[in-house]
């Protein structure tokens, strides 16, 4: 099982990472010391990275898990604000839509199925900051693209997930914790507690090694109950 995953370098794509190898796949990363670099602010990086994933992998890769993403914010008076949008979809949509095009055609013509997990967000449905429309708008087109890729391909067994967490441990969101008040944002998860990169990691591990093909299309919440649906 050889597995492409992006963003492994940290928080839930480093956690993903373990978890995958740890049960015995063989994980080609994306940004890491070890891992193929690649910009996705580059237009081309995404097929280089296929490209360049592909040969490593010996001309077969199994699982695209799409991780890599940017949470930066861009409040309404900013003169880039578009320049923002642009590239917060460039990074976080595009590049994940083009991947899963090259896989779908990749599992095509090699006449096999294959797995696709997108790492979206609770921001997809529940919407985000005002400063954060272009993330929320990303993550809502990625669940969108997930269910559209389960529905087209199923019958070819190409199977597709996506993994909604919300607030995680991670860098990124002890950020934006301590900028939104961090306890009382807090106070809105009925959990009381954030996410540990690990758990997100484990759902992602299990849609892309275990979870059955009737649950292809599924959009899996971690999020503390703080939004349901």
């Amino acid at each position: 099982m050889t597995i492409l995953l992006t963003g492994s370098s940290r928080g839930i794509g480093a956690a993903i990472h373990v978890a995958l190898t740890d049960a015995g796949a063989s994980v080609i990363g994306h940004g890491t010391a070890s891992g193929i670099p690649a910009d996705f602010a580059d237009p081309a990086a995404p097929t280089a990275l296929w490209n360049a994933a592909l040969e490593q992998a010996g001309g077969a890769i199994d699982v695209l898990i799409n991780n890599a993403g940017v949470f930066e914010a861009s409040p309404l008076a900013d003169d880039d604000w578009t320049a923002q949008w642009e590239r917060t979809m460039r990074i976080n949509l595009t590049a994940s839509a083009e991947l899963c095009r090259l896989a779908v055609l990749h599992w095509q013509a090699r006449g096999v199925g294959g797995r696709i997990v997108n790492i979206a967000s609770r921001a997809a449905y529940r919407g985000d900051s005002p400063a954060h429309w272009h993330y929320a708008a990303s993550k809502a087109g990625m669940v969108a693209m997930t269910k559209t890729i389960a529905r087209g391909y199923a019958r070819e067994g190409i199977l597709a997930f996506a993994v909604c967490p919300g607030f995680t441990m991670t860098g990124m969101a002890e950020d934006y914790l301590s900028s939104r008040g961090g306890d009382a944002l807090l106070a809105d998860i009925p959990l009381g507690k954030v996410a540990d990169p690990a758990e997100v990691a484990s759902v992602a591990r299990y849609c892309a090694l275990e979870a059955p093909a009737s649950m292809t299309g599924s959009v899996i919440d971690v999020n503390g109950a703080s939004y349901v649906r």
